[in-house]
């Protein structure tokens, strides 16, 4: 028999590589083996059951704050400007004293007046002595009367008299005049800047300043079409919270606010909706003692949508979005993945409502959504659903 002989340095190299391809086809097998024998361990998810809160929903809307009162105030009567009695800025009452116009021309005239007003009653005393002389003569039937001389004298009596009323006019116009010189604050707010320093010639169309009420204060907004019959349909059915006179209470924030702690009531929803825009005005009132609202100010309104009821709720992370269709991952009996689709509503107190497709006994994942699919056996691990903090006062 032929022996091939290779060479020295060649053989063991060989023999390693067949030692390891041997090795490397063994423990592949062990492999092979060990995976189909042994399936991976279901994952580990957090589930919890809905959440249930008695709550009212409620419509949030932008608009904003307006004075229940706002006045531009205007002399009534042509003249100086002789004194400003108030401070830019300051709140007023109604009834205090701003402006005062010089006085003196109107005094002069009311003294005219009455002097015209003397000589008038004079006259009027008399006209009436001599009507009533012929009137005596008339029915004693004396010869001395003359039906030409009575109709006259009656004539001059009827002219002293008019001449009587129009001198006591004059006097009344005269005292009025008087009165406007002094301008008076029509309404309780504050009041804007002077518009017209002293010793300037004003007249009935002069500007001299505004005043704008600030407590109760009005804030109006525009709410659609669609939240306006929602709106509608729940206050004839009774079904919102209300005052005694049946005003729906409502709440407002400012924009650096976080929090609804003033509270209102709605007092006006106007009578048409606006073609162009399909929207309605509406108004509320609020109180506003510390006075830190001033009208022309931004601010949001919350309207109830709700009577009160008991929600479910859910965080939106435990929502996964499927084309058009809203689901949650529920977790059945045997511990397997079960989609459920949702009809979800508004946000309230940090989570999402419910409208339908779940109830407080379900279970859903809450945290570990991407780990699961549908059919798939997991390891539950019991959690709850918290209300987010509420922030603080601001």
């Amino acid at each position: 028999m032929q022996r091939v002989s290779m060479p020295g340095h060649q053989a063991p190299a060989a023999l390693y590589l067949l030692a390891g391809l041997a090795l490397a086809a063994c423990d592949g097998g062990a492999e092979g083996e060990a995976g189909a024998t042994a399936p991976p361990a279901a994952p580990e998810v957090t589930v919890a059951h809905p959440r249930a809160q008695m709550l009212v929903e409620w419509t949030e809307f932008t608009g904003r704050f307006e004075a229940i009162e706002w006045v531009e105030v205007r002399a009534r009567v042509s003249g100086h400007l002789s004194s400003v009695d108030f401070q830019d800025g300051q709140l007023v009452e109604r009834g205090q004293l701003l402006f005062v116009v010089d006085p003196r021309p109107f005094e002069v005239a009311l003294k005219e007046a009455q002097a015209d007003l003397a000589n008038a009653e004079a006259q009027a005393e008399l006209a009436k002595l001599e009507f009533e002389r012929v009137a005596g003569l008339a029915e004693a039937q004396s010869p001395a009367f003359s039906r030409q001389n009575y109709d006259q004298r009656m004539q001059e009596k009827r002219a002293a008299d008019a001449t009587l009323a129009g001198a006591e006019a004059a006097v009344a116009e005269a005292k009025l005049d008087l009165e406007y010189t002094r301008i008076y604050a029509p309404v309780s707010g504050r009041v804007s800047d002077r518009r017209v320093d002293l010793g300037n010639l004003i007249n009935e169309q002069t500007l001299l300043t505004t005043i704008a009420s600030l407590n109760p204060i009005y804030f109006t907004f525009d709410m659609s079409e669609a939240d306006f019959l929602a709106y509608q349909r729940a206050v004839l059915a009774g079904e919102l919270p209300s005052t005694r006179d049946r005003a729906t209470l409502v709440n407002v924030k400012l924009v650096d606010e976080e929090n609804w702690s003033r509270q209102g009531r709605m007092n006006f929803v106007d009578n048409v909706v606006d073609r162009g825009s399909g929207t309605v005005r509406a108004r509320a009132e609020f109180l506003n003692p510390d006075l830190l609202i001033a009208p022309g100010q931004f601010g949001t309104i919350r309207i109830p949508g709700s009577p009160e009821y008991e929600a479910i709720l859910i965080p939106d992370e435990a929502i996964v979005t499927d084309q058009a269709q809203r689901l949650v991952m529920t977790v059945t009996e045997d511990n397997r993945i079960e989609p459920r689709v949702i009809r979800p509503g508004p946000t309230e107190l940090g989570l999402r409502i419910v409208r339908s497709g779940l109830k407080p006994e379900d279970r859903i994942v809450i945290n570990g959504l991407l780990r699961v699919r549908p059919g798939m056996e997991v390891t539950p691990q019991p959690g709850t659903i918290e209300l987010p903090p509420v922030p603080a006062e601001s």
